[in-house]
């Protein structure tokens, strides 16, 4: 089902139920990771990009740690810091883990903006770019244990570094198992942060490419 946001002309995804059925085991994913930086324009099914953001920061249970939601990435005190952005050619969303759902934040072809200024384009068709996005707020206000780091700049850099970096290793394994390319990069911040409107608690950090190989 897809709605529309208010005076926009992209619509909101509902994204098909995760199924995660299918794929290569485990073991041999974990055999199969690598980075593939050469990735061809074919886009992924609704059904593959669904699996694809479970698996990189899904809702996997209603009660986890401090009696919160559950994702499939851990982070600091279970704060889910780090929101994940969806850069595709039609546009630019974010996910909402919640309801499973993509959220209209611009409405044209931001993808190049996922590489740093200068860098060569190696994938620039790729059809997917996940953004990652860190908001401050959510380590200052977690909804778990508030230790002290969370309000010390260095320790929250070190944790959302981190908890961006199990989000990516997810993407990895999943793109792995289903025959996919992946490339973890920089990208262009600035940039990006004007594009997606984020506010001023919010931080993009890196991207990651997706896609099949050429």
């Amino acid at each position: 089902m897809a709605t529309k946001k208010k005076g926009s002309t992209l619509a909101a995804l509902r994204l098909p139920k995760p199924e995660l059925t299918g794929g290569k085991s485990f073991a041999h994913a974990i055999r199969l990771r690598q980075t593939i930086r050469e990735i061809g324009p074919k886009k992924l099914s609704r059904r593959l990009l669904s699996d694809l953001l479970f698996a990189a920061r899904g809702v996997n249970r209603r009660r986890g740690p401090f009696g919160a939601l559950g994702i499939t990435a851990a982070s600091a005190s279970n704060s889910q810091e780090v929101d994940v952005y969806v850069v595709l050619e039609e546009g630019a969303y974010l996910y909402d883990a919640v309801s499973h759902a993509l959220v209209p934040v611009a409405h044209d072809d931001a993808r190049l903006l996922a590489y740093t200024p200068h860098q060569p384009l190696i994938a620039p068709h790729a059809p997917v770019q996940l953004v990652f996005v860190v908001d401050l707020e959510k380590l200052e206000h977690t909804q778990g244990f508030e230790e002290p780091g969370l309000h010390d700049p260095e320790v929250q850099k070190a944790y959302y570094y981190v908890d961006t970096g199990l989000i990516a290793a997810n993407v990895y394994l999943f793109a792995a198992s289903r025959g996919l390319a992946c490339w973890f990069h920089n990208c262009d911040k600035a940039a990006l942060a004007k594009k997606l409107a984020l506010k001023k608690s919010q931080r993009a950090l890196f991207a990651q490419t997706v896609g099949y190989a050429k």
